[in-house]
C-alpha cells in the first residue's frame, strides 16, 4: 500500500518527549505532525484534530488504558513503540486492546528504524478501523442517559454545495421537528450571506450560528467562516476557534462527530458534493452511534468526493440522489 501522490498522513504523538525523538519521521513529505499530548489527554486530543493515524509510546501502563479508550470511542490506527520499560506481554496487551502494530524502539533510533516507522505509519493510517469490542461494551455502558428531546439534523457541503443545500431545505416545512447545523466549506466572510441567501430558499429560520446559542426545532444554523461549530449534549452550539483540521476550519468532521456525540441515535447526517474527504468520519460516527446518515449520489454531485469517502468507510446507510433526500429527511425525523 503506497501513499498517493500529493496526500500527507497526520500523525498524532502520544507520550512525554516524543517530539524531538521523532523529527526524522517529519523530514519527508508522507507524514505531518498533527500534536502531542500525554496519555490522558489522548481521546480528547483524537476528538478535536482527528489524527489520521497515533504513535504511542508503552512507557506506562497509562499507555494502554489511552489505547483502550480510543479505540472505544475514536477508533483510530495506532502504532506502539515499545522501548523495553514495560514487559513484552504489555506489548501484546497493546495489540488486544486495538493497536494495529508495534514497533521497538532501540534506545538510539537511526535512520533505518525511523525510515522503517515512517513507512508503516503511512500504511496505518490507511487502514479503516472499528471498534474494539472489549471498549465498545464499556463506551456503551458509560454513554446511557437520557435521550434528546427531539432530533437534529448535521450537513456537510463544500464544492457544489450551496445549490445543493438549498435543494435539500426547500422541501422543508417551518415547523420541521429538528433544528439542522450545515458545515458548508466557503470563503471567508460569506457565511453570513449564505444565511440570507437560504432564507429565502426555505421557509424555515436560518441563522449564522453563535456562540452558546441554543437550538431549536425549525431552525437552521450555519457554521460561521474562521471557526469550528460544535454541538453540545445540552443542546448549545459551540464556536471554536482551534486551528483547521486537515487544512479546514470549520471543518464538516468536528460538526458531525459532536452531533453524534451529543444526540446519539436521534442524529441523522448528510453528506453532500464536495471535493477531498471531510465529514466521511464524522458520518460514520454518527451511523456508529445508531443514527441514521445519507451520502448524495455521485450522478447528482457537482464533485463526488467527500460522498464517495463516506460509502468506501461505510459511513453511508442511504446513497440518494439529491432530490430524493429532502423527503428520505421528512421521512426519517418523525422516527428517529
Amino acid at each position: 500500500m503506497r501513499i498517493a501522490p500529493g496526500l500527507s498522513y497526520r500523525v498524532l504523538l502520544v507520550g512525554g518527549g516524543l517530539r524531538q525523538l521523532t523529527r526524522p519521521l517529519f523530514e519527508g513529505d508522507a507524514l505531518t505532525m498533527a500534536g502531542e499530548c500525554g496519555f490522558s489527554e489522548a481521546l480528547d486530543v483524537v476528538r478535536s484534530q482527528t489524527p489520521d493515524v497515533m504513535l504511542i509510546e508503552l512507557s506506562s501502563r497509562d499507555a494502554l488504558e489511552a489505547i483502550e479508550r480510543v479505540m472505544a470511542e475514536r477508533p483510530t490506527p495506532i502504532l506502539a513503540l515499545d522501548p523495553g520499560v514495560l514487559s513484552r506481554e504489555q506489548a501484546f496487551r497493546a495489540l488486544a486492546l486495538g493497536a494495529l502494530d508495534v514497533a521497538e524502539r532501540p534506545a538510539t533510533p537511526g535512520p533505518d528504524f525511523w525510515h522503517s516507522a515512517a513507512r508503516r505509519l503511512t500504511i496505518l493510517a490507511q487502514v479503516r478501523v472499528v471498534r474494539h469490542v472489549q471498549g465498545k461494551l464499556k463506551r456503551l455502558a458509560a454513554h446511557e442517559g437520557p435521550e434528546q428531546p427531539f432530533p437534529m439534523v448535521a450537513i456537510a457541503a463544500s464544492l457544489g454545495g450551496p445549490k445543493a443545500i438549498s435543494h435539500v431545505l426547500r422541501v422543508i416545512p417551518r415547523n420541521f421537528p429538528a433544528p439542522v447545523c450545515i458545515c458548508q466549506h466557503i470563503s471567508d466572510g460569506f457565511t453570513e450571506g449564505l444565511a440570507h441567501w437560504l432564507s429565502l430558499e426555505t421557509p424555515m429560520r436560518v441563522l449564522e450560528a453563535a456562540h452558546d446559542q441554543v437550538v431549536e426545532p425549525g431552525t437552521v444554523y450555519i457554521a460561521p467562516s474562521g471557526t469550528h461549530l460544535l454541538v453540545r449534549p445540552e443542546r448549545k452550539l459551540v464556536l471554536d476557534g482551534r486551528p483547521p483540521v486537515r487544512g479546514f476550519r470549520p471543518s464538516c468532521d468536528l460538526l458531525l462527530s459532536s452531533a453524534a456525540e451529543s444526540f446519539g441515535r436521534r442524529c441523522i447526517g448528510i453528506i453532500l458534493t464536495g471535493m477531498g474527504r471531510d465529514g466521511a468520519r464524522g458520518l460514520k460516527e454518527i451511523r456508529e452511534r445508531g443514527g441514521r446518515t445519507i451520502a448524495q449520489n455521485e450522478e447528482t454531485c457537482a464533485v463526488y468526493g467527500m460522498p464517495r469517502e463516506a460509502v468506501q468507510i461505510g459511513a453511508a446507510e442511504e446513497i440518494l440522489p439529491l432530490d430524493r433526500i429532502g423527503p428520505t429527511l421528512l421521512e426519517w425525523v418523525e422516527t428517529c
